[in-house]
């Protein structure tokens, strides 16, 4: 499982369904982050990278450094699902997808990180799994870290 975590002050994402744009979630100060599943990823990689997610320190502390968690700082978070994180750029200028997930077992192992992470934290508002996004953010730093392949325990 592949992560890009970007500190914000606020984010949202957008779906257009033919009926308008909807925020399908929103979050203050906390950490973005957009995830890809890779082919093979399981629910132990799952848990393993919201533990990573949750414990990484990118908030500053008092001495303005980055000491500190997203729990420590009561921080949200908001997940987004991104396939073209899987995306192979080793060759030609068009990326291959060929390592990305396919959609049904990206959608299970997407949809149980954020079922983990909503019985950890209460409340992870989403982007929408499969539909064309617009996410909006405010940079916070701007502090931008990957976390790649992450494996298990």
């Amino acid at each position: 499982m592949i992560a890009l975590l970007q500190r914000v002050s606020e984010a949202s994402v957008t779906v257009n369904d033919g009926g308008g744009e909807r925020v399908t979630g929103a979050i203050g100060r906390g950490l973005l982050a957009l995830v890809g599943v890779e082919r093979g990823d399981t629910r132990a990689q799952a848990d393993r990278l919201l533990e990573r997610v949750l414990a990484y320190r990118m908030f500053p502390d008092a001495s303005d450094r980055m000491n500190l968690d997203l729990r420590q700082v009561q921080g949200e978070l908001l997940l987004v699902s991104q396939f073209t994180l899987a995306a192979d750029t080793d060759a030609g200028n068009r990326p291959s997808f060929s390592s990305a997930a396919p959609p049904e077992q990206g959608r299970d192992l997407f949809d149980y990180l954020v079922d983990r992470a909503r019985e950890t934290l209460g409340a992870c508002p989403t982007g929408e799994f499969g539909a064309h996004m617009q996410v909006r953010l405010v940079n916070d730093g701007p502090v931008t870290l990957s976390l790649i392949h992450i494996s298990e325990p």
